[in-house]
């Protein structure tokens, strides 16, 4: 089967049975090396270093030898959220904990996404057909409709949390690469940023100079337990 082919048949459910399909010679890399490497180049390098020809020297070939395992880069991409959403264990769906169940799963998202630096680039834009980022969302999706959310409601708002926790994760990896060099490491410096926001113009800045402290409050992912609260309890009350 040719690449595209491939891609095909990674995304159609396990042949009924179990049975192998036709056998075919084995190849010197296989699509888990591929994607087994390029989450190696993120974790250290960051996504932004992933390249084809980056991936290739890492597996030691040639970049034109990777288009016989992934169609293009999105192909990658797909794969690469896709072995992440494998790892992810979905809870059965519960109405009278469903907004714990669907804070832990987007929580579980964050974790992995930061463990690979700008990774979170990859599941935006997306329209996923791996059958495991598909589990995923059919399992978030279960949680929302289990916890009386309406459909359409539910629909949307599922697209709506996996798109503020990737784009969160994204920002988060930015501010960090950034910090690792000295004209940007202020960026983490939170009484740094608050010296700035009160040297501000009162006259202009008024309501920014008055509250500096609670613009620059926060610890960890104090933000994102925020959002991601408000988000869910809209749900609550539509």
């Amino acid at each position: 089967m040719n690449p595209r082919e491939r891609r095909a048949a990674r995304h159609q459910p396990p042949t009924p049975g179990g049975e192998p399909g036709p056998r075919r010679r084995a190849a010197p890399i296989t699509v888990d090396q591929v994607v087994d490497a390029a989450l190696d180049v993120i974790a250290t390098e960051g996504y932004e270093a992933l390249t084809m020809r980056r991936l290739a020297g890492a597996l030691d070939t040639g970049p034109a030898s990777l288009y016989a395992h992934v169609v293009n880069k999105a192909d990658l991409d797909e794969l690469l959220i896709g072995r992440l959403c494998a790892e992810l264990v979905l809870p059965e769906p519960d109405p009278a904990t469903w907004r714990d169940q669907i804070r832990g799963v987007c929580t579980r998202i964050r974790d992995q996404y930061l463990t690979y630096p700008g990774i979170s680039r990859a599941a935006l834009a997306m329209a996923p057909t791996d059958l495991e980022i598909a589990r995923v969302s059919e399992g978030m999706l279960a949680i929302l409709l289990t916890g009386g959310v309406a459909p359409q409601t539910a629909a949307w708002a599922n697209d709506a949390l996996l798109l503020y926790t990737a784009a969160y994760c994204l920002e988060t990896s930015i501010v960090r690469q950034r910090a690792t060099h000295d004209d940007d490491a202020w960026v983490l410096d939170r009484e740094e940023l608050r010296r700035r926001l009160t040297a501000l113009p009162a006259a202009t800045f008024p309501h920014t100079t008055r509250h500096a402290d609670e613009l620059t409050a926060g610890e960890g992912h104090d933000r994102f337990d925020f959002t991601l609260g408000l988000m869910i309890d809209g749900l609550a009350h539509p």
